[in-house]
């Protein structure tokens, strides 16, 4: 797992003295560990969120970080850092709406970084078009939100990323969820 920074306000970037957000950068595809390395490599605040996942191969299995949000790396900059970050090999753009990137909130960030410390287990999802929206309302996880489905038997959160459209999903217990009216 690869996460740099904590949300929050935003920071001001040490460089320039700007206010820095977080976006996601859209990479080419099987790049994101690579273009991770890179951001470091610059100075680059990022997020890359790895899961574990068992693979079979013909002669044995093998464990693997694999990035949570395939395609995706999440940077934290100030605006006047774009072309820092759209010149490292393997960016394809920033996720955003006409020429302006879109900024995640940092409630989705919070998320994410919680997920990623190792105390639950999490794992991507398909984006859900409808379900029940739901905040967790006790345990390690209070006050995270999602959609509620359940998977082999167990009750899981589903961890959304609206701008990128993508998700994960979190193990929680059926009797701390809350509807969000």
């Amino acid at each position: 797992m690869q996460m740099q920074a904590s949300p929050g306000d935003p920071a001001p970037n040490h460089d320039s003295g700007e206010e820095a957000y977080w976006y996601a950068a859209y990479t080419c595809p099987n790049h994101e560990k690579k273009v991770a390395e890179q951001f470091d490599r610059r100075s680059i605040e990022q997020l890359l969120p790895l899961y574990h996942s068992v693979r079979q191969w013909k002669d044995r299995k093998v464990r693997l970080a694999r990035p949570l949000f395939p395609g995706y790396v999440f940077v934290r900059i100030s605006p006047q850092q774009r072309l820092q970050v759209l010149e490292v090999p393997g960016v394809a753009r920033l996720v955003g709406f006409g020429n302006q990137p879109a900024r995640l909130s940092d409630e989705d960030i919070r998320s994410i970084q919680y997920c990623m410390t190792g105390k639950v287990r999490v794992e991507p999802y398909p984006y859900p078009c409808i379900g029940t929206r739901v905040r967790i309302k006790n345990g390690p996880l209070c006050g995270m939100a999602g959609v509620v489905v359940r998977v082999k038997n167990h009750t899981r959160l589903i961890i959304s990323v609206d701008l990128i459209r993508s998700c994960a999903t979190v193990e929680a217990e059926q009797c701390d969820l809350e509807a969000i009216q």
